[in-house]
């Protein structure tokens, strides 16, 4: 079988090799998830978030050891890692918190004797990412966790570190083994595990093909899933907005994890009146960056993921521009050791050209001119995916508007998009379904068992 390789993309050396799971051993592990689903579920809430506030206490006394190992394996600037370790954290207390409220029975018509009760439904499934390679995992586990729900985690095989850290973080915190799993194998071997019976749900944060392969496993065994899927989110600027503050934070939108997120902002939609004036703004701000060796304190940019990365976000940039789009600044790879890719600007997207229609995910903003909030609005529905999405304007009707008219997942207005305990995150079109974090991300896998007493 192949093996599964950690290679550092700041300067392409290998970190790490590791041997997939056997048959043998994928069996044992599932075995004691579903054993420990057992003790989880039966286990009193306190219980559950005492185990889930340690988790969060190693978190942070680990950060510095957790951020240089996300840094190492996937090229994170170090100042961006340890803020996704404290977010870990964050996200651990406060499902520690409010796990039990928001699981709490629901009354019906405030009769006793007829409730709705949320009961924990099995090990889950979770196909993991490389990107926030701590916190995609979190956000799963803790709520789910805390649920009564055990957690089995098939981690990208560049971050194997990663996923191995995480597995004994939760055994270090005093959750019986088994509870969370870490299985080491590759892609082409998931969905023997979705047909598992002991596996009864799957969550997928990643591709639109592997989502779509994964959700036509799992409803083919009849396991819900929930899917949080690719993105090319509209960050769109008005007359009205703050030019400098929208300029700051669309550059930190399009460049935070070297541009490599779903939720970043990437098609930049800006108001005729202001555009030459936000563009020649925002470039402004892309050339105060530092992009370098992501283990500075210093680094804003670190490379992308891997040389492949490079190669294809390059693929995308030429072709957008032999179609007619137009390379204002930067937006190609950088002249030096590692998968390094210069920060840039596209403008005057072409229709069906990638820019148009494929996720770019790499530090490149993609701008576009319109006449009219009714013309941005329908250029970033144009695009089949809706994530995430952005206004800058002090115009309440517009405001109003956006919130109403903009088919996606999340609106932010005046700041960026992010994924915060206290929302729920998610798309809809090509960028999935299904919620998480907040409350919602509690039920998701959870039974409502309707209740009715005589």
């Amino acid at each position: 079988m192949d093996m599964l390789k950690s290679i550092n993309p700041a300067n392409g050396e290998t970190l790490s090799e590791h041997e997939q799971h056997t048959d043998a051993e994928i069996e044992a592990a599932l075995n004691r998830s579903s054993k420990a689903f057992d003790t989880n579920r039966s286990m009193s809430f306190d219980a559950r978030a005492e185990r889930m506030r340690a988790v969060a206490g190693v978190l942070e006394d680990r950060k510095e050891k957790y951020a240089h190992l996300m840094t190492a394996e996937m090229g994170k600037p170090i100042k961006q890692a340890r803020a996704e370790v404290e977010k870990c954290a964050l996200a651990c207390r406060y499902y520690s918190d409010r796990a039990e409220g928001f699981l709490a029975d629901e009354r019906v018509d405030d009769d006793p004797k007829r409730y709705v009760r949320h009961l924990p439904i099995g090990p889950v499934l979770a196909v993991m990412p490389w990107n926030f390679p701590f916190w995609q995992v979190i956000r799963f586990a803790a709520p789910n966790l805390m649920a009564g729900n055990t957690g089995v985690l098939k981690h990208a095989g560049n971050v194997t570190g990663c996923a191995l850290a995480l597995q004994d973080l939760f055994a270090e915190a005093g959750f019986v083994p088994g509870t969370f799993e870490t299985l080491k194998i590759t892609s082409a071997r998931v969905e023997r595990v979705i047909r598992d019976d002991r596996i009864r749900a799957v969550t997928l944060t990643g591709s639109e093909k592997a989502g779509s392969a994964v959700a036509s496993v799992a409803g083919e065994v009849i396991k819900k899933t929930v899917l949080e899927l690719g993105g090319s989110d509209a960050f769109i600027v008005m007359p009205s907005a703050d030019l400098e503050a929208a300029a700051k934070v669309g550059v930190d939108a399009r460049l935070t994890n070297s541009g490599q997120s779903c939720i970043a902002a990437k098609r930049f939609i800006i108001h005729a009146d202001i555009y030459d004036a936000y563009r020649d703004a925002f470039i402004a701000e892309i050339d105060k960056q530092t992009v370098g060796d992501p283990t500075q304190d210093d680094t804003d940019v670190g490379p992308l993921v891997s040389a492949d990365a490079c190669t294809g976000l390059d693929e995308q940039v030429k072709k957008t521009v032999s179609m007619g789009g137009v390379r204002v600044t930067g937006a190609r790879p950088m002249e030096r050791p590692g998968a390094f890719f210069e920060p840039g600007v596209l403008e005057d997207i072409p229709a069906q050209s990638p820019g148009a229609v494929e996720e770019l995910f790499g530090p490149v903003a993609l701008f576009s001119r319109v006449r009219s909030l009714a013309d941005a609005i329908h250029l970033a529905n144009s695009h089949r995916y809706g994530l995430g999405s952005a206004i800058f304007t002090q115009n309440e009707d517009e405001i109003e508007a956006a919130v109403n008219g903009l088919n996606a997942g999340t609106t932010a207005v005046n700041q960026k998009v992010a994924s915060t305990p206290e929302l729920p995150f998610g798309g809809v079109k090509a960028s999935g379904y299904g919620r998480e974090l907040a409350r919602d991300g509690a039920l998701e896998f959870t039974n409502r068992k309707a209740v009715a007493i005589k």
